[in-house]
């Protein structure tokens, strides 16, 4: 059948009207319709620090043997399991396609939602669906199946190439006991993958988004020692002081790549964000804290994201030369997930490479406690790859070079949509780790005229006719990917 008469087809089916779910009939329409098979997704709390990935699990696999699915259940660490399902195409020596969506979502605080954020509950009047997870991200990997479920079903399609599709855990802490170590094992090499799709973000136009590299994160934690004291004296060096003396520094520099997207120089994917996430200062006491001391040391947090096309030597050495001055005795450490390298001379700190950063920053701290009083230490811990392993940016083409990007292009107008110009992710994803090898990847999720919600109290996928014209699109990407034949060397 034709992409055109098999679009026309999903029109027809996708137009049926939604029945609202009740009490007597709600069993029955979870395991018929699109909607209810996705709000029963919606209801597994996945999210940290907790996520309840075993349910997740076996709702997936569920759904997978009702389309003949092959599943492989890997772990690459104690319960955090990977779920790589397989459609065998008929010409296997075809590089494959992986479509990749994660398990996990982030916390989400009850008080400030409308409605309990693991009920999915749908409002009849105005299809709008509350869910943590919603749109980051569990609609595309419900779409996935649902798509395969209509290529199989209604139109008996077989593709060619074959496809995979993975549920990642742990992508909202750094991906790095998920899809970094997926890609990194035997089981990902066998895959033989030519093109990725992973996750993106709604629109809230009428054109969808796609995203061609995403920015790479820093996570920057500030601590100050110094002379404590009585809260009425006033001296040089005191922890708190020392520490606003860098924030003070970080902050005019945010401030000025603020200015750069608010003159409409620059999109906010292409300037280096410097967010500050907590501080942490003070005596704590039962109800608040010592007034009348100033305390020894005093801690922030920073978010840092840049894009690709970044240079981050250039990056490091305005923070030892600007923000963490020798002269005034600070120093930075750069972190990599797994271990350290210091910037200042110090003592030798041994780990092991099975350690967890969580445990080796510990060690790092119990260092600092001991060091010299007024002394500022810069951690900034690297949460991924900056260059792939040719020593090239992160980033996927989006042109001819690429023979991947006319066959998407064209799927998803053939659906009816149109892509708008393809951006830099201001966020991070798992695609990081699948660029990182090479591999050309997209980040897409087809949400239009929707407002961007994920992370955000009430977190609402808009409508739920969004969701099934979502499916309707992946129907016609999906097909199109697996069943193109020609070169795909880079």
């Amino acid at each position: 059948m034709s992409t055109h008469h098999l679009l026309q087809a999903l029109s027809l089916l996708f137009s049926l009207p939604l029945l609202s779910a009740t009490p007597h009939h709600q069993q029955d329409q979870e395991t018929t319709t699109p909607i209810t098979r996705f709000q029963q997704y919606l209801r597994i709390n996945t999210a940290h620090p907790n996520p309840d990935y075993s349910s997740a699990i076996s709702f997936l696999q569920s759904q997978s043997q009702l389309l003949n699915l092959t599943a492989h259940l890997l772990h690459f660490s104690p319960s955090k399991p990977l779920l790589l399902l397989t459609w065998p195409g008929s010409n296997p020596s075809l590089p494959s396609i992986l479509l990749n969506s994660h398990l996990d979502s982030v916390p989400a605080e009850p008080s400030k939602w409308l409605h309990p954020p693991f009920s999915a509950l749908r409002d009849p009047s105005s299809g709008h669906i509350y869910a943590r997870g919603a749109q980051d991200d569990k609609c595309i990997g419900l779409q996935y199946l649902e798509a395969i479920r209509v290529l199989q079903s209604q139109f008996n399609y077989k593709p060619t190439r074959t496809i995979h599709i993975s549920y990642v855990p742990d992508e909202e802490i750094g991906g790095f006991d998920g899809m970094m170590a997926f890609v990194r094992s035997k089981e990902f090499e066998v895959l033989n993958l030519g093109f990725v799709l992973d996750e993106g973000q709604a629109s809230m136009g009428d054109e969808y988004r796609v995203f061609y590299a995403d920015r790479s994160p820093w996570h920057v934690v500030v601590r100050a020692t110094g002379t404590p004291g009585h809260g009425s004296r006033m001296f040089d060096g005191g922890a708190v002081e020392n520490l606003m003396r860098s924030v003070e520094v970080m902050s005019r520099f945010r401030e000025n790549q603020l200015d750069l997207v608010k003159a409409g120089l620059a999109g906010y994917s292409d300037v280096v964000s410097v967010n500050p996430v907590y501080l942490k200062a003070g005596i704590p006491t039962p109800d608040g804290f010592v007034m009348n001391m100033q305390p020894s040391q005093a801690e922030a947090g920073f978010d840092i994201r840049f894009s690709p096309t970044t240079d981050s030597d250039l990056l490091k050495k305005k923070i030892a030369d600007e923000w963490a001055p020798a002269s005034r005795n600070m120093s930075f450490e750069v972190c990599l997930q797994k271990g350290c390298t210091s910037a200042k001379s110090g003592p030798d700190i041994a780990f092991q490479p099975s350690s967890s950063y969580v445990a080796y920053e510990r060690i790092i701290y119990e260092w600092l406690i001991n060091l010299a009083e007024e002394y500022l230490v810069i951690f900034i811990t690297e949460k991924g790859p900056l260059r792939d392993y040719l020593g090239r940016p992160l980033m996927t083409a989006t042109d001819d070079s690429n023979p991947w990007w006319p066959i998407f292009k064209q799927a998803v107008e053939a659906a009816g949509g149109k892509l708008s110009k393809p951006e830099i992710l201001a966020s991070t994803t798992d695609a990081r780790f699948t660029r990182q090898m090479g591999i050309p990847t997209l980040g897409f999720s087809p949400m239009k005229n929707t407002p961007i919600l994920l992370h955000d109290h009430n977190e609402v996928f808009l409508k739920d006719s969004v969701y099934l014209e979502g499916i309707k699109v992946y129907v016609s990407v999906i097909k199109s990917l697996s069943s193109f034949e020609g070169a795909v060397s880079l």
